[in-house]
């Protein structure tokens, strides 16, 4: 009988032969994880725990916060700013960055976070979870900045999400594939159930909020259509439609099957480059699409190439199954 592979060996193991994270980042993805295990017990509980319902404010983005926005925002912050291996923390939920209070030493990674990603499904019992992201911190003499943040995310040295769903699920990538962890509840740690996690080229599955139709860019609304028209149309093949409302359940049904998702740039508030955030949401999601072999653009350009300039930054997004994302990043490039 096979023995399990927790969370921790398998970060001991990548450190220690395989040599792709220094210690320092090790001890970081495992206070994350430990954090989303709160968070998981938290969203379990339901309305047994008074965690249900909205807070009564906004965050930084005008959106209405849910209770577990902030319980979620604040398990992250209380587990990663002691620990020394973090120079400053930025949440979707915060206006500027965190930078580790001076009673703790400070490390030379910035991470960042959306705490509870698809919170408008918590009240109906429907798949949620906590989106990361980690840096390295510029070097310099300098404190903390928020510039040090806007780097493109390429530059990423961890990345994953956790999905509290039927099963809770830790999603890893430290540039050498992705992984995933199941949460053995009652041996209380993150198991490994599948590495080397691989996306088909191809698909016959797209997530995306049809409600927006009129107000989509015409390459957009063109691709749709020949997924729509079937197999008597011009892709000569039928297509489903799946859309969760929650980025990391609908990324983490393409990084299990494959399909491609889009939340694209729309008429509604057209100064505004899309409606997912560019640093908690689109870089650490595409470079895990990225590293199981998929590809995610904004419609025109690389995601992870993208310069960022404001911590806030919004961005228009296609990924999933490499050949499909193409298909639609070639359509707004007028092929």
């Amino acid at each position: 009988m096979s023995s399990k592979i927790s969370l921790t060996r398998y970060l001991v193991e990548q450190q220690r032969v395989d040599g792709h994270i220094p210690p320092e980042l090790r001890l970081l993805i495992e206070v994350v994880a430990r954090a989303c295990k709160r968070i998981s017990q938290a969203v379990n509980k339901g309305a047994l725990g008074d965690v249900m319902g909205s807070a009564g404010s906004e965050n930084v983005q005008g959106e209405v916060q849910k209770k577990l926005d902030i319980i979620a925002n604040e398990v992250l912050i209380e587990a990663n700013e002691w620990g020394g291996h973090l120079a400053a923390m930025a949440s979707e939920e915060m206006d500027s960055i965190y930078v580790v209070p001076n009673r703790y030493p400070q490390g030379e990674y910035l991470l960042m976070f959306d705490p509870l990603d698809g919170s408008s499904n918590i009240d109906v019992n429907v798949s949620i979870g906590t989106i990361f992201s980690v840096l390295k911190k510029p070097e310099g003499e300098h404190g903390v900045q928020e510039k040090d943040f806007l780097q493109p995310g390429h530059r990423q040295v961890a990345a994953g999400y956790c999905v509290y769903g039927p099963q809770t699920t830790l999603v890893l990538t430290v540039g050498d594939g992705v992984a995933m962890f199941t949460l053995d509840r009652e041996q209380g740690s993150f198991v490994l159930t599948e590495e080397n996690v691989t996306i088909p080229e191809d698909t016959q599955e797209f997530a995306i909020n049809m409600s927006n139709m009129r107000h989509w860019d015409e390459p957009v609304k063109r691709y749709i259509d020949e997924c729509l028209a079937g197999k008597e149309g011009p892709r000569g093949k039928n297509f489903n439609m799946r859309w969760i409302a929650s980025m990391v359940a609908d990324v983490h049904r393409i990084l299990t099957r494959g399909g491609v998702f889009m939340y694209p740039w729309d008429k509604r508030e057209p100064e505004k480059a899309g409606k997912l955030r560019l640093m908690y949401e689109a870089n650490p999601m595409s470079w895990l699409i990225e590293q199981a072999g998929g590809a995610a653009t904004n419609g025109r350009q690389r995601i992870l190439d993208i310069e960022p300039t404001q911590l806030h930054e919004r961005v228009s997004v296609i990924l999933g199954s490499k050949n499909e994302v193409e298909r639609v990043t070639g359509y707004h490039s007028g092929l």
